[in-house]
């Protein structure tokens, strides 16, 4: 039975925390240094940087758990005009079941739920499997950049859009 439950405290947001820092590590090995994914991690997704971002930069994040287990998570950020998927990951023994497919839905809900029209992400140039499969979701190219994130790192992204 697959649950996704918002974190509803700082308890939450550091469990989830720690699960992205293993996911992160498995999955962008592949596309980034070990030294980029340790400074983004910290950056973006340590148990301080959820805690700012759901406190001062209207974040919600969910985590996603299978028979009480702790297998992902949704972050996403409620903009003025659309909705900011930032983060939609599971762990590797979880994917390919269709579970992304739910979180997906559970994230059109909710921007439906918000009265958002279009839901937006960005997506590493280089990561072919997830470009595929938010273009078969009807995602589609609405832009692209270099940003600058420090310590000499950048993120060369394209940027996705899906009316919901």
């Amino acid at each position: 039975m697959i649950e996704i439950i918002p974190c509803i405290n700082d308890a939450m947001l550091m469990e989830t925390a720690t699960l992205a820092d293993a996911i992160w590590h498995e999955y962008f090995c592949s596309l980034l240094t070990p030294d980029q994914i340790d400074y983004m991690v910290a950056r973006f997704q340590s148990p301080e940087a959820m805690i700012r971002q759901v406190d001062q930069e209207h974040y919600g994040y969910w985590q996603v758990r299978q028979d009480g287990q702790l297998i992902g998570y949704i972050g996403l950020q409620f903009q003025k005009d659309r909705l900011f998927l930032s983060k939609l990951y599971l762990r590797k023994e979880s994917r390919g079941q269709g579970i992304a497919s739910g979180m997906l839905q559970m994230v059109y809900d909710t921007g439906r739920d918000y009265g958002y029209d279009r839901v937006w992400l960005t997506c590493n140039k280089h990561n072919r499997h997830s470009l595929d499969v938010y273009a078969a979701k009807g995602f589609v190219q609405i832009g692209e950049d270099v940003t600058d994130i420090g310590q000499g790192y950048v993120m060369d992204d394209y940027f996705l859009e899906r009316v919901i």
